[in-house]
């Protein structure tokens, strides 16, 4: 992959995979730093990604696994946020229906979460989220089922979500 192929890679897969990051992880700006560590990862390893079938899903993984990895981090020293990350970025606030679905996402189990996003965000097939996340079909389909119900549950509970989008 030469750099022209690697630049056109990045311009199409940069805002989808942010977007899908900021779906699984509720936080725009570590979702941005987690993609752009995983395209500068992608980078050292683009001869590793020519050969694979599904380089954004490669870049996606990564991103995941750095975010994850960064929660722990924080999560374990109790410290705020790393000093690098810098300055928060302005950007158009998300509509009240955004935050309302970010909020019940956050909700749900972590394998749910992951299942929805890549099959409704990433607009992956069944059998691609089930290569991506190492599971059998059955699991994803069951994983897309109940995190459907308890998402309309969520999004549906007066006493909850909605509660806090009708006051606006």
């Amino acid at each position: 992959m030469d750099e022209r192929e690697f630049d056109d890679f990045y311009a199409a897969s940069y805002p989808r995979v942010v977007a899908q990051l900021y779906a699984m992880i509720g936080n725009r700006d570590e979702a941005e730093e987690c993609v752009q560590e995983a395209f500068v990862r992608a980078w050292s390893h683009r001869r590793k990604l020519e050969r694979t079938e599904h380089p954004e899903a490669w870049v996606r993984t990564t991103a995941h696994r750095l975010a994850v990895s960064r929660w722990r981090r924080t999560r374990l020293a109790k410290r705020a946020t790393d000093r690098a990350v810098g300055a928060r970025t302005t950007t158009a606030p998300p509509s009240e229906a955004h935050v309302a679905l970010v909020r019940a996402l956050e909700r749900l189990p972590e394998a749910q979460r992951h299942t929805l996003v890549l099959h409704h965000i990433a607009d992956l097939p069944v059998h691609e989220v089930a290569r991506e996340l190492g599971v059998p079909e059955g699991t994803v389909k069951a994983r897309l089922s109940r995190g459907r119900a308890a998402l309309a549950a969520l999004l549906t509970d007066d006493d909850g979500l909605q509660e806090g989008a009708s006051h606006a």
